[in-house]
């Protein structure tokens, strides 16, 4: 008999041989270890495949699906959650890293507060050697019981990097999809927000890593980025800028017509989403974390290497 896992892991990756492995051993590595890992690889065309298939060899939590052409991170994404079977689902990022103990905090956290459907630790951003350069200050209010004011806050308020939280699947069900609009995950994470708070880790447990080759570094345009998560997208034709960028504001617009609110709470969602569409977001939300100047090591309570597993003085 088959033992479903309770957390499963979708992990979406093309052409990730730089950073793929430390990623694997960070999760794999995790003091919680009741999930499985599905990854799906993009037809890489380099040394991708190659360490996908050495360590499902050596871990049987990874299933491992090579598509036959590259259908674009969104679909990707979405593909490795329709093979989830956990009651809980994170995706994960080839290229960053992650806490040895974050699921197991993620896990407890949902456990202890039922009625949240997002658990996520405090983050910051490391370069491509691991080194952490800032770090977020999570300013949103998603913990707030009142569904009108977690969205007020998600669309005025900038840091978080909720998309890669363990979010409760049943949730991520009705949800819907994530698309491939301008700022597509702004709008998603805004929707699952409408089904209940998130409840935040205090402990820096989750590092995304910024380098030259991440797709929104690679990707400088609007076109260019959407055109990376949907192949589609690179259409001017049908998918002019105008439209990736009025995909975004009706995003927003569907997530609160069909997420569980009452009729006033309802109301007062398109209240704060008419006030956000006016101001264009207060000054400097707009303003990307890893563009301020870097923190100073002499800030840091602790380095990557000593909660990470697989990175030298990792603590077991």
């Amino acid at each position: 008999m088959t033992t479903v896992p309770r957390l499963s892991i979708g992990l979406p990756v093309y052409n990730g041989e730089e950073y793929l492995a430390e990623s694997l051993d960070a999760l794999l590595g995790q003091s919680y270890g009741d999930f499985e890992l599905i990854i799906s690889d993009n037809a890489s065309t380099d040394g991708t495949r190659d360490i996908c298939e050495d360590y499902r060899r050596r871990d049987p939590r990874i299933s491992y699906v090579r598509l036959t052409r590259n259908v674009g991170a969104v679909p990707n994404h979405n593909f490795v959650f329709t093979r989830a079977r956990g009651e809980l689902f994170k995706w994960a990022s080839h290229d960053d890293l992650y806490g040895r103990d974050l699921l197991r905090r993620c896990v407890e956290a949902l456990d202890a507060h039922p009625e949240a459907v997002l658990a996520h630790s405090a983050n910051a951003i490391i370069d491509g050697a691991g080194r952490v350069t800032h770090r977020y200050d999570y300013r949103i209010a998603t913990d707030s019981p009142h569904a009108p004011e977690r969205f007020r806050s998600l669309l005025f308020e900038p840091g978080g990097d909720d998309f890669y939280g363990v979010i409760r699947a049943d949730v991520l069900r009705r949800s819907g999809p994530h698309d491939s609009y301008h700022h597509a995950d702004r709008t998603f994470v805004a929707s699952l927000a409408l089904y209940g708070p998130f409840h935040q880790v205090p402990e820096l447990l989750y590092f995304r890593r910024d380098h030259p080759t991440r797709a929104e570094r690679a990707n400088p345009t609007i076109r260019g980025r959407c055109a990376n998560l949907d192949p589609r997208r690179a259409d001017r034709l049908r998918h002019p800028t105008a439209r990736l960028l009025g995909e975004y504001v009706l995003g927003f617009v569907d997530a609160v017509r069909r997420a569980p609110l009452t009729p006033a709470e309802r109301r007062e969602c398109y209240r704060h989403l008419a006030g956000w569409f006016a101001s264009r977001t207060r000054p400097g939300a707009g303003q990307r974390v890893e563009d301020a100047p870097p923190i100073s090591v002499a800030e840091l309570d602790l380095t990557v290497d000593t909660v990470v597993a697989g990175r030298a003085g990792s603590t077991p």
